[in-house]
Parts: C-alpha cells; structure tokens; sequence
C-alpha cells in the first residue's frame, strides 16, 4: 500500500529529478493545490503570471492526483484541442519518469488525449481525457475538470463568443460526478474575463502577479506635475522600477540620472508628460529582474497586454481607441426649473443649453442589430453628458412610441434618424408619433464617403480623450461593453449604441428658440437659450 506524501513533496522530487531551482511562488502554488484537492474545493481558480510554468506545476499535479488514487478521473481543457492535449502530455511523461510513478502506466504509447494508469477500474472513461472547450464531451465522466488557459483572445473577442465560452463550461458540471471539482488556470484576455467572473462566484482563488506594487499615473497627469507618490510598505528605493511611456515606446528609467526618490515620492526635475509606472515585488526575482522585466513590458503590443498577462488586471488585450473608463458616469435626472420669465433645464448644478437625439434604425434585428436610440445633452462649457442610450424594441410603431416618452420627458425640439437602409420609411411613422409635441425629425443619411469607424472615432475619441464626455449610468451599462470590445477595421462586430452616440455628439448641440414673456405650458417649455435658428420639418 502506498504511502501518501504531499504535493509539494511530489513536486519538489520531480524537480530534483529534473534539475530546477524551486522559487518560493512555487511552493506557493504546490501548497494551494493540494488544498484545492484534500477539500475538494467545489471552484478554484489560480491566476499566475506569464512565464511562471502554472501548467507546468498543473501536470505534475495531475500525475500526483493518480499516484494519490489510482481511480481518479481528470478531464483536460484547453481552448482547442491541441493545447488541451500539451497539459495531458505533459501529465503522461511525468506518470513515465516520476521516481515514485514507475509502473503505473501499462503502455508507454498511449494517445495523450485518452491516458490510463493501472488501477483504473473505469473501463468507459480513461484516468485522463483531453479535449478543446468547444468539443464535445457530454458522454464523459470525471472526478475533477481542469481548465487550462481556455479564455484566449480567439474565444472572448464579443459578447456572443463569451456566452458560448460560458455555456460550453457549464458542460462538466454535468459531467463531473458527485463531489467533483473544477480547477481553473490562466491570466485574463478580456474586461469580462471567466477568471474573475468565478472568482466572484465564491470560487477560491490564488492570484499571484509578477508586481506585487503597482501605482500608475496617466499623461495627463503626468503633464501637470514633477512628483509622484508610491505607498509600498517594505521596500527600498532600490526595488522601485520606474517607466515612462507605453510599452512599445515606453523605458525602465534609471534611479539618480532619470529621477530621484524623496520622501515616497518619484520626482522629476520637470513634469514627464507621459504615462508613468511605478513597480516593486517581483515575484520571481531570480528569473524575472529589472532586464528581463522591462524586456517582457517592451513585448507587450498594448498596455493592456501588459496588465493583464503580467498584473493580471482583466484588460482586453487590443490597443483600445475608445476607453469607458474615460467617460464620467452620473446618476441625476434633469430637472426643468422656471426663473426670471425663463425656462432652464438644470442636470444638478450644471445648466443644459443644447440636446441632440439620434436614432440608428433597425427593425427585424437584421443581423442581430441594435435599433439604437441616444440623448446627448450639453452644457455651457461644451461638456457632454449622454444621457440616454437604449435599444428600442417592438415594431416600428412600438419604437416610435418610445421615441415619444424620451422627447416628452427631456422637452427635446429635433430627433434625427440615420435613413441609410431601413431608416428611410421611418421618418414619416415618426413625424406621426410626434404630431403635438413640436419636435422635429432631422433626416440624415450617412455618407457614403465616411466610413462607419471613422464617424465613431470622430464622434467619440475627441469627447474621451478630453475627458469632457459624461454619461447617465444606465446609458453606461448599455453601451460599456460594446465600447470597450470595439476595434476599428473589425467586421461584423457589435457597434450600434457607440454608433448611436457618436451620431447625437456630432449633431450637437440644437439650440432651438427661447420663452420670452409669460411661461405658456400649453406647448412643451423649451430650456435652451437663443442660439440660432433651424428649419427642421414639424410632426403634424
């Protein structure tokens, strides 16, 4: 009869076996695992750096799993098939070589998606399957499920393809038996990254980035002032790694030449203007030190790249040209207020003076497009706040129902439809819907010259950069995602709200009349102040 031992025992003869130099986030891991696995812990989630041989680790996991109970069944997966089958690999040459593993395996040519140790009473499902996520795998049974680096850019580059991530996963719930457990290892691709979403779950969870210290300041920032404080209890100056710029163009800058530190603080002799990063902790020094770091941050394409797959910071990994986490969220509704003879439109404290709406049409959901509707309002110092976004659903009479309710409430003057495609018959149904509320129906077509990106990225990048684009909350879950996932040049990607708003900001603002005498409600009050005159045709 065997004699247990402890993972980090197991692992630690394999690596002596094998010649490595065990690093302390090593044992780390090693120790977390066989908690996962004694507790049979229902979710865990392990989020490691790059470069830090957690599949590794995880195969000589799995072969000490069938060394501990030679019945143990595992189930592999990986984003396809392929890289299901390294992790399976990498398990068979263990169970081959391991000191302690000799003679479990009765060939040494088994096929590395279907592995079976001596012991296996199981006839129907072999000690360790292999299989890409998408497979199909409903007939198989199995003690643990391992997700092996499963979210890759491939996979979660839209809504839909993440659901069927999701709903592809949710498969070895069924198929694990009672008691199983599902162990998940990777670094986050995505905003709405699974690691995090299981996490929240209640999954437990080890995460171990490269920087255990990180404080960043932005060019903007960084254009204003030469200092810049860092709270990192325990560490010396010499630990600091501090870079300028994004991380193509960006460099490890030098302690004494480039800055000083004083008092917890960089300081520059003049304000940077670029983006500043202020690191310490490497969590493998002996490997990962100053060179090897900053050469690892200069591979990275994007910012996000880097944050995620080294800080692991859920980040999509593509350059983003427009960032949500620019826009300012708020959650007041206006308020029209009379003073002074005059009619204002108060959003807090700050006084609207221009609105702007704008209606993408869909009707039918033609490829599944959003019939995508945007309030965008403004203030005297040209700020913008989007105040509404929403699909409208139903017929196109049902949409201009609701077009109705918005214009009613908010005592907008001019609606503007986009007429390319099927927008062309919806100005008359809308002029209808409107008849009394003397709100006009602006019809714009696209033009044919202007691609769509373009006048996303005109409508948009100004606002973001700037940081002079507000947004009402609710409008903020409607279109975050979609602008956080939108790249331009990708076809067939979801772009309907952004596209929405960046219409009503390049239509902004309609200043539209002004109450002068006694204030008559027997007419919507128009808020705006005097400036200029349009002829928009009237809903009658």
């Amino acid at each position: 009869m065997r004699r247990r031992i402890s993972f980090l025992a197991f692992f630690l003869i394999w690596a002596d076996y094998k010649g490595w130099k065990v690093p302390a986030l090593h044992v780390e891991v090693c120790n977390w695992l066989e908690r996962v696995a004694r507790n049979r812990t229902p979710e865990a989630v392990l989020e490691v750096f790059r470069g830090a041989a957690k599949s590794t680790i995880v195969a000589v996991f799995q072969a000490w799993l069938l060394y501990d109970d030679p019945t143990f069944r595992l189930l592999d997966q990986a984003a396809d098939d392929k890289v299901a089958r390294k992790l399976s690999r990498d398990t068979r040459g263990v169970l081959r070589r391991h000191p302690l593993c000799r003679g479990m395996l009765p060939r040494d040519d088994q096929a590395v998606e279907s592995i079976n140790v001596l012991g296996n009473p199981d006839e129907r499902n072999p000690s360790v399957s292999a299989a890409g996520v998408l497979s199909n795998v409903t007939s198989a049974r199995a003690d643990a499920a391992v997700f092996d680096d499963v979210e890759v850019p491939k996979n979660i580059r839209s809504d839909e393809a993440r659901e069927r991530l999701r709903d592809q996963m949710q498969e070895s719930v069924h198929i694990l038996v009672p008691g199983g457990w599902r162990l998940l290892i990777g670094t986050p691709h995505t905003h709405a990254s699974i690691y995090d979403e299981h996490t929240a779950g209640g999954a437990l969870t080890l995460k171990i980035p490269l920087l255990r210290h990180h404080v960043r300041y932005e060019a903007d920032l960084a254009a204003k002032q030469r200092a810049f404080p860092y709270n990192f209890p325990n560490v010396n100056r010499a630990e600091l790694l501090v870079f300028l710029g994004p991380t193509r163009t960006g460099r490890l800058l030098v302690d004494g030449v480039d800055y000083k530190v004083d008092r917890g603080a960089v300081i520059f002799a003049q304000p940077p203007g670029q983006l500043v990063d202020i690191y310490a902790g490497s969590a493998w020094p002996e490997r990962f030190d100053r060179e090897e770091i900053a050469k690892r941050r200069r591979s990275c394409r994007t910012l996000n790249a880097w944050d995620s797959q080294y800080l692991l910071h859920a980040k999509p990994l593509h350059q983003q040209r427009l960032d949500p986490a620019r826009v300012i969220p708020y959650d007041v509704q206006p308020t029209i207020v009379e003073a002074n003879g005059e009619v204002r439109m108060m959003l807090g404290e700050t006084r609207i003076i221009g609105a702007a709406a704008y209606w993408d049409c869909a009707v039918g959901k033609v490829r599944g497009d959003a019939s995508a509707f945007s309030v965008v309002l403004t203030n005297e110092r040209g700020q913008l706040f989007w105040h509404v976004c929403e699909a409208l659903e139903g017929d196109i009479d049902n949409q201009c129902r609701r077009v109705r309710e918005i214009v009613t409430a908010l005592g907008l003057m001019g609606v503007t439809v986009e007429t390319n495609g099927v927008g062309g018959f919806v100005p008359a149904h809308l002029r209808k819907a409107l008849a009394g509320t003397e709100c006009g129906v602006i019809e714009f077509p696209a033009p044919s010259d202007t691609s769509k990106d373009e006048r996303i990225l005109d409508g948009l990048e100004a606002p973001l950069s700037g940081r002079y684009l507000w947004a009402h909350v609710d409008a903020l879950d409607v279109f975050e995602t979609q602008m956080r996932d939108w790249q331009p040049g990708v076809r067939g990607q979801k772009d309907d709200f952004i596209d929405s708003g960046a219409g009503a900001i390049s239509q902004t603002p309609i200043r539209i009349g002004k109450i002068r005498g006694p204030v008559q409600h027997a007419r919507p009050p128009d808020w705006r102040p005097d400036g200029g005159e349009y002829e928009i045709e009237i809903g009658g």
